[in-house]
């Protein structure tokens, strides 16, 4: 319970209608969740306008209604609030309500288009090793210290957000590491938040079906910098052609890492095989069970960060050499034919592109990469032809599949990703438009010491047609294939 004058610090209002010397027991945006003597926000979606839903709420019994436009009618003893900015709005209360618990750990954010739930990741995993309390907000799952929660969003709401922190405060947590989506940063979700430090990956080609272009994508994630106090931390890449633009306006102390020029974190590859990777991290040597150049940028990051934090320098590099995998992140397998099957996440052109190149640069002689890759439904159109264009360039053999569908036909999918394929390329391509059958084919198409890539969909357990989540794991039923070549 907390007295509504409370958690209206610092909201941005414009006139209130009744007494805020009222108790409030718990904080809404969906009228379906409202309860007796609670508060509900009215919160302009990018589907449904919470507007419409105050009378449903006012049914439910909430006794505070927060919005940016007044209803005509006032029901009697309810107080009324109007703000300048439902979601900014949201964010404060929230933060309020749960006694501001970003403040009482460090809270680190992690942005960028790819590398944020593998940073996000090791870096709990390293905090942990070194004895602490940690917690997690990520795309794969929520954990505070071990209790573990379903992730539904990249960047959950800031009521969660808030009511999470909270969970970890009162457990003792002193570090969480958070993804920070650009949705999520445009949606206002992580205002209000104290953030010790943030990290910058990369930016490349995605969601440009919620961002008006590639600018805006970008400005959106430049503002989580813009937003960092001088008390905080910025650690940018480098090597990205937007590292330094992350940097212009914020006001947080500068860090860079590069395996490419010079930074406070210099990483170079030395060797590299799918064992792993030995790499030089500020003059020391580290072996990691990681591979790729990407991951020698996600290690080089989360190296960062820990020596931010104050872990001292070779403690750090012995807990990264003891880091594995993320799930769906290059997560292999190899048959007992020496077929290896990689699963990754890679949803990107960019990402994709990364993985391919990783699996070139470790083949030995001149075995077949199989790639099975597809693209999300209802998303941004215009990556479609690029995905199909990176994996015919840079696999012996494509078979393009479905990925999560949602309510778009997956035919209509595929023929837009085969727009993408060159003339000489054409002779490479399959469509199957059931995946299962897709991860089938790749597996009887392979040989001794060919790759398989199944790209897309890394650690999700679903696929999702229309409306529906149907249960469908990629590195489960790449075992099964292998498995079944056994018998």
């Amino acid at each position: 319970m907390k007295k509504l004058e409370s958690i209206l610090n610092k909201v941005s209002i414009k006139t209130i209608y009744g007494s805020v010397d009222v108790m409030i027991n718990g904080i809404y945006f969906d009228s379906r969740n409202v309860k007796e003597g609670s508060l509900f926000l009215a919160q302009k979606g990018v589907n449904v306008d919470g507007h419409h839903f105050i009378d449903k709420a006012l049914i439910k019994g909430a006794s505070v209604i927060v919005c940016e436009i007044l209803p005509e009618i006032f029901k009697e003893k309810v107080v009324y609030v109007e703000v300048e900015d439902s979601s900014s709005a949201l964010a404060t209360i929230s933060a309020n309500f749960f006694d501001n618990p970003s403040e009482k750990l460090k809270l680190i954010g992690v942005t960028g288009t790819n590398g944020k739930t593998t940073i996000t990741t090791l870096l709990y995993q390293l905090l942990k090793s070194s004895g602490a309390k940690v917690g997690l907000l990520s795309t794969v799952k929520i954990l505070v210290d071990d209790k573990e929660y379903k992730a539904t969003h990249t960047t959950p709401d800031s009521v969660s957000i808030n009511k999470y922190l909270s969970e970890m405060v009162a457990c003792g947590v002193k570090y969480c590491f958070m993804e920070v989506s650009s949705h999520g940063i445009h949606q206002k979700r992580a205002e209000s938040l104290h953030f010790e430090g943030g990290v910058f990956t990369n930016l490349t080609h995605d969601h440009l079906d919620y961002h008006e272009n590639f600018a805006a994508y970008r400005d959106v994630k430049k503002s989580f910098f813009d937003n960092l106090p001088n008390t905080s931390f910025a650690l940018t890449n480098l090597d990205d052609k937007n590292g330094q633009i992350m940097l212009q306006n914020t006001k947080a102390k500068k860090f860079g890492y590069t395996l490419k020029t010079v930074g406070h974190f210099k990483g170079k590859i030395i060797e590299k095989s799918f064992a792993g990777s030995l790499l030089v991290f500020n003059g020391v040597q580290v072996w990691t069970k990681l591979i790729g150049e990407f991951n020698a940028y996600n290690l080089l990051a989360i190296y960062g960060v820990a020596e931010l934090l104050g872990l001292e320098k070779l403690e750090s590099l012995r807990l990264l050499s003891q880091l594995e995998s993320v799930d769906g992140r290059f997560q292999y397998v190899v048959s007992e034919d020496k077929v290896t099957a990689v699963v990754d996440y890679a949803h990107t052109p960019d990402a994709l592109k990364n993985v391919l190149q990783t699996i070139n640069d470790l083949r030995m002689n001149k075995e077949s990469i199989i790639t099975v890759v597809g693209c999300g439904g209802d998303r941004d159109k215009s990556k479609r032809s690029q995905m199909a264009s990176i994996a015919s360039y840079l696999s012996s053999q494509v078979i393009l599949t479905s990925d999560n569908p949602r309510t778009e036909d997956p035919q209509s999918i595929i023929n837009d990703m085969e727009e993408g394929v060159a003339p000489e390329n054409q002779i490479k391509i399959l469509s199957i438009l059931d995946r299962k059958q897709a991860i089938k084919t790749a597996c009887k198409l392979s040989a001794s010491g060919d790759v398989i890539l199944i790209a897309g969909k890394g650690h999700e357990k679903y696929q999702e047609v229309k409306g529906k989540k149907i249960p469908f794991n990629d590195l489960e039923e790449v075992v099964n294939c292998f498995n079944q070549q056994k018998t």
